[in-house]
C-alpha cells in the first residue's frame, strides 16, 4: 500500500505524521515499510532517525540542450514548440541560447530544429540516497541541486526507488498543492492531509481538498496542534464528510522533542493509540503495537 502524508501550507506537522506513522509501523510484526522524503528542497526527515546506514547514494542528472551556433539558421521554430519559454533567438545578432532554470528536458527542440543544432549536456540536478534503518526498514531521501527549480523532475525519479514488495510505502510530500504535489500524490492508494486548528490551516486545507477530489484520490484528515485555534476546521470536515482520522494535542513538549530531533525516543502513550487508530483507519484491519 503507498500513502502519501500532505499539506496544504507548511509547518502543520506534515513530517511529525509521516515519521511517526513510518516509526509504528515498523513496530508491527512482519511489516516492512519503506519512507520516502519527496520534500526535496528541504528533506528532514533523516533528522529524527538515530542510525542510518547509508546503501547507495546516486546523482541525478537533467540534459539540457545546448545550441551549437555555427549550425544553427535562427529560423526561431525552437521557441515556437518550446512551451516553457526557455529558448532566447535573436537573429539579427547571431545569438541562440536555452536558460537552464527555464527548461523541463522535454525533448520539443530537438525534434523542431530542421538543422540538428542541437545537442543535451547533463545539469546536476539533486541527490538520492537510499539509506537502511536499524530496524532493517527502507528510507530513501532526495535532495535538489541549490538553485534548480525542478522539484518535480527530480521528484520522479525518487518514486522509482518505491519498493512494490513492501506492505507499506509511505511519501512525506512537499508542502502546497503545486506540482511537485501531484507528481507526489499522483499514484498512492492513499493520502493523509494534516492541518491545524487555525484560519490558514483551514484556508490551505480546503484547497488541498479541491485538488485530491480533482485527482479522485482518497483522503482522510489528520488534526495537529488540537485544542489550539477554533473548531472551524471540525465543522468543515463534518460538512463535507470528510474522515477525521485523528487529533494530535498541542504539546509543548513534543515540540521540543521535534525541534532536537528527538521526536521518536519517547513518544506519550495517548499518541500511540492516536496512530493505532489512524492506521487501522486507513488499512481496515486491527494492528497491534
Amino acid at each position: 500500500m503507498q500513502i502519501a502524508v500532505a499539506s496544504g501550507k507548511g509547518g502543520t506537522g506534515k513530517t511529525t505524521v509521516a515519521v511517526s506513522l513510518f516509526h509504528f509501523l515498523e513496530k508491527i510484526r512482519g511489516k516492512k515499510v519503506h519512507l520516502a522524503d519527496c520534500d526535496v528542497e528541504e528533506p528532514n526527515d533523516a533528522l529524527f532517525f538515530p542510525s542510518l546506514e547509508i546503501l547507495e547514494q546516486k546523482q541525478v542528472h537533467q540534459y539540457i540542450p545546448e545550441i551549437d551556433t555555427s549550425v544553427c539558421t535562427f529560423c526561431k521554430k525552437c521557441v515556437e514548440w518550446c512551451e516553457f519559454n526557455a529558448i532566447t533567438v535573436v537573429a539579427s545578432r547571431n545569438f541562440a541560447q536555452v536558460d537552464a532554470s527555464f527548461c523541463h528536458s522535454c525533448g520539443a527542440c530537438l525534434v523542431a530544429c530542421p538543422e540538428n543544432a542541437f545537442t543535451e549536456k547533463p545539469h546536476p540536478l539533486g541527490v538520492i540516497t537510499r539509506y537502511l534503518t536499524e530496524n532493517g526498514n527502507l528510507f530513501t531521501e532526495g535532495r535538489l541541486e541549490v538553485g534548480s527549480a525542478m522539484q518535480t523532475m527530480l521528484i520522479k525519479e525518487l518514486k522509482k526507488e518505491v519498493n512494490p514488495t513492501v506492505n507499506f510505502n509511505i511519501l512525506d510530500s512537499p508542502p502546497g498543492t503545486s506540482c511537485p504535489v501531484v507528481e507526489t500524490v499522483s499514484d498512492v492508494d492513499y493520502v493523509i492531509l494534516v492541518t491545524e486548528p487555525t484560519p490558514f490551516g483551514l484556508h490551505d486545507l480546503k484547497i488541498t481538498v479541491e485538488l485530491l477530489q480533482e485527482l479522485k484520490k482518497p483522503f482522510g484528515v489528520v488534526v495537529n496542534k488540537a485544542g489550539l485555534g477554533s473548531d472551524d476546521v471540525y465543522t468543515f470536515l463534518k460538512e463535507n464528510n470528510i474522515e477525521l482520522l485523528g487529533k494530535i494535542p498541542f504539546s509543548r513538549e513534543l515540540a521540543r522533542m521535534y525541534s532536537s530531533g528527538e521526536l521518536l525516543g519517547n513518544i506519550p502513550e495517548e499518541l500511540k493509540e492516536t496512530y493505532r487508530g489512524i492506521i487501522e483507519k486507513i488499512t481496515c484491519e486491527r494492528l497491534p503495537f
